[in-house]
């Protein structure tokens, strides 16, 4: 079984290819961040307008990580020790607010207040006692301040904050003036009219389908891409109301890549009715992909 990481490079490989017809190799910038393979590709343009967008993209991913990441010191970090986040930031309280969106529309299929539960199911801890941990109306969320309500809840940005960090760079490559680029930051963004290829593969690596991208973002969800517990046998996405997982993988794409990625998350855990209904909230995303248990 392939390791989260992996599976998320997988996902990419087709997307490395040059957009048919491009030319010149484009140029290349290489990262991690938020615990996944970055990488970063420029189909022409100015060499030096190339080089000032990987260069600020890996200050806007450290960025990224101050704010998000759940292993090592950050604003998350912070507010789940601690149950409060005073003055949080402008981009984290957004993240939240476009959470709590998706947690509506996917009606609690997506809910980042699983991580208790997340790490009970690792642990091979009660899963029923972590529950009652979780439930978005336990998070507050102000302009002085983001709350946990009850002790002991916990977030988890990982089901949105990968797209978040690929929507934040293509607003650094426009900035820099260019239009043909590939974000892989672990869920995938297209920048051009040309389009990019890329994978969606199951968990064994098996190619399912190939999109093309243009100024569109991917991602895909498989609940045993990872498998987490003392046995190693269970999913690595779960439902704060304990639904089980519907499917294999699920991928979406949208012209947002956080809210492709949150909603591929959810989407395995949800019925057809319900991610039709979960789609119809955000105009333009739609279901690539939906591969059965």
């Amino acid at each position: 079984m392939l390791t989260r990481r992996r599976f998320l490079t997988l996902t990419a490989c087709a997307a490395m290819a040059r957009p048919a017809g491009a030319g010149p190799a484009p140029q290349e910038w290489r990262g991690i961040a938020l615990g996944a393979d970055v990488v970063l590709r420029v189909q022409g343009g100015d060499p030096r307008a190339a080089r000032a967008f990987f260069a600020e993209s890996a200050r806007v991913l450290r960025g990224v990580e101050d704010r998000f990441s759940l292993y090592r010191g950050s604003d998350l970090t912070r507010l789940n020790a601690l149950g409060r986040l005073a003055h949080p930031s402008d981009e984290f309280t957004a993240l939240l607010t476009l959470a709590g969106q998706v947690h509506a529309a996917t009606g609690g299929a997506f809910d980042p207040t699983v991580q208790p539960l997340w790490q009970a199911r690792r642990r091979g801890g009660d899963e029923a006692e972590a529950r009652a941990l979780t439930g978005w109306d336990g998070v507050r969320i102000a302009p002085d301040a983001v709350t946990l309500t009850r002790p002991g809840m916990a977030l988890t940005l990982n089901g949105i904050a990968q797209g978040h960090a690929a929507d934040r760079l293509a607003g650094v490559a426009r900035r820099h003036g260019l239009t043909d680029v590939l974000i892989d930051t672990g869920e995938i963004r297209g920048q051009g009219r040309r389009g990019w290829a890329a994978d969606i593969v199951d968990p064994t690596g098996a190619a399912l389908q190939r999109v093309t991208l243009r100024d569109r973002a991917l991602a895909t969800s498989a609940p045993f891409g990872t498998r987490i517990g003392p046995q190693g046998d269970r999913a690595h996405i779960l439902a704060a109301d304990g639904r089980p997982p519907q499917w294999s993988v699920a991928a979406v794409s949208a012209p947002s890549a956080a809210v492709a990625d949150a909603l591929s998350t959810a989407a395995v855990l949800m019925d057809h009715a319900a991610i039709a209904r979960a789609l119809a909230a955000f105009p333009g995303a739609r279901i690539e992909t939906l591969a059965a248990l």
